[in-house]
């Protein structure tokens, strides 16, 4: 390939790449901005990284190409003589330590924002069993548990799939808004892993181990998640599904033990 056609090779690699972000759907292949306070965070805390490496890789891959056309052969380029610089050494083992330093700060900062479960209002008891979850509300008589419930006849495709299959369960978690809430998880049988990503939630349910976590959700609306550990043959058949509400909403649910659905906010899922 000629020096010629290599830049026109270049140039539609360029524009196909300016050209993605037109396309629908693009930005969904992101990771959601979430509705918490630490899902903000996460989603910033990721864009930072992903901007730094973008500019790492654009300054190491031009400046690799840039010396493959400026020194290749062709051109009867003489190869360099000398076999080590002290000077390049200690500058390309300085500067990789301080963007290390400098990606770490940040994130230490949001770890532990999101291992803080302290001065939590309300505490869950999330058990991982196969292939469905249990919920307890501590310090209340709520309990259940929650399963999958799309039908059979859209998992043996005999019936048309619905925009939610695989992520329908029969009974919501119902959670509070603007309120911190502590999860207590743990599984009965073999590794779980409870997902939401809008709450920027993600933690392995372990036999015999309880793992911890919290959130203070912003925002009414359903939340769907799933669970992220390879756990079975059914692993794909539990979904999670929170129903976030107002505190007056919420009181009523629980008022009634749990056994009454709220307010269906399907208008308001995220």
């Amino acid at each position: 390939m000629n020096f010629l056609n290599l830049k026109k090779v270049s140039l539609l690699i360029a524009l196909g790449l300016l050209s993605l972000p037109a396309h629908a759907g693009w930005l969904d292949l992101n990771m959601p901005k979430g509705v918490t306070d630490i899902s903000n965070e996460v989603y910033g805390l990721h864009m930072l990284i992903l901007y730094i490496c973008i500019v790492i890789g654009v300054l190491v891959f031009g400046a690799m190409f840039w010396s493959i056309l400026k020194h290749r052969k062709s051109r009867g380029v003489t190869p360099a003589t000398f076999h080590e610089s002290t000077k390049l050494e200690f500058l390309w083992t300085i500067v990789p330590f301080a963007i290390l330093i400098g990606m770490a700060v940040p994130a230490t900062k949001t770890l532990i924002k999101m291992y803080d479960t302290s001065d939590s209002e309300i505490h869950i008891k999330i058990t991982g069993y196969q292939w469905l979850w249990q919920y307890e509300y501590l310090n209340t008589d709520v309990s259940f548990y929650s399963k999958l419930s799309t039908p059979y006849k859209e998992i043996y495709n005999q019936k048309e799939k619905n925009i939610n299959y695989l992520q329908e369960v029969d009974r919501k978690l119902v959670l509070p808004i603007n309120k911190k809430i502590r999860f207590l998880l743990t599984s009965n049988d073999v590794l779980h892993a409870w997902w939401v990503p809008d709450l920027a939630l993600k933690k392995d349910a372990i036999p015999g181990f309880i793992n911890e976590m919290a959130v203070v959700i912003k925002e009414p609306g359903i939340y769907r998640g799933r669970c992220a550990e390879l756990c079975g043959r059914h692993h794909g058949f539990m979904p999670i599904v929170i129903e976030a509400v107002e505190q007056d909403e919420y009181d009523q649910w629980l008022a009634n033990g749990g056994k009454v659905e709220s307010t269906d906010l399907a208008s308001t899922e995220k």
